[in-house]
């Protein structure tokens, strides 16, 4: 399958199609497909590459999953790393005010602050491990989307006709 095929397929034959499966080169042209959208249009305007990823984003879940199907693993494991992703992004720490990291004459003001900055090392501390086991995570989807397609009909479905 190739580049303008790939796109084609996920954006109009298959947008919200979790039946079946995807060969690699599907998802991988649709993928990159997605990182040179989201690229181009976070350089002209962020809103529009806001509506871009609303507009992607279930056709990229979606051939995430059938690609997954592809392997023999069922395709709503695609839903934990983007779940894992959203969690992550819940416990972010806020960025911490510039004013209160410098010294001033107001050293009472100044201990608050520091004070409030060491109250949020829990969140942080969450944050560092959600962090690792959403690397850990996408270490093993990033394996598992590029193992080779099930030659045989498995529970989802044949194998595609283009599997390469």
């Amino acid at each position: 399958m190739d580049f303008q095929t790939a796109i084609k397929t996920c954006l109009t034959e298959k947008y919200a199609r979790f039946q079946g499966r995807a060969p690699r080169s599907e998802y991988w042209w649709f993928f990159l497909a997605v990182v040179i959208g989201g690229i181009v249009t976070s350089l002209i305007w962020w809103a529009l590459n806001l509506v871009f990823t609303l507009a992607v984003i279930i056709p990229l879940l979606v051939v995430g999953a059938r690609r997954l199907q592809d392997t023999g693993k069922p395709g709503w494991y695609i839903a934990i790393p983007a779940g894992l992703s959203l969690l992550t992004s819940l416990f972010a720490p806020a960025m911490p005010d510039p004013d209160a990291m410098m010294m001033g004459s107001d050293s009472a003001a100044h201990m608050e602050n520091m004070d409030a900055m060491m109250g949020n090392m829990g969140g942080m501390a969450v944050f560092a491990i959600l962090g690792l086991i959403q690397l850990i995570v996408s270490l093993i989807f990033l394996w598992w989307l590029t193992r080779p397609s099930d030659p045989n009909t498995n529970a989802y479905g044949p194998p595609p006709a283009a599997s390469l």
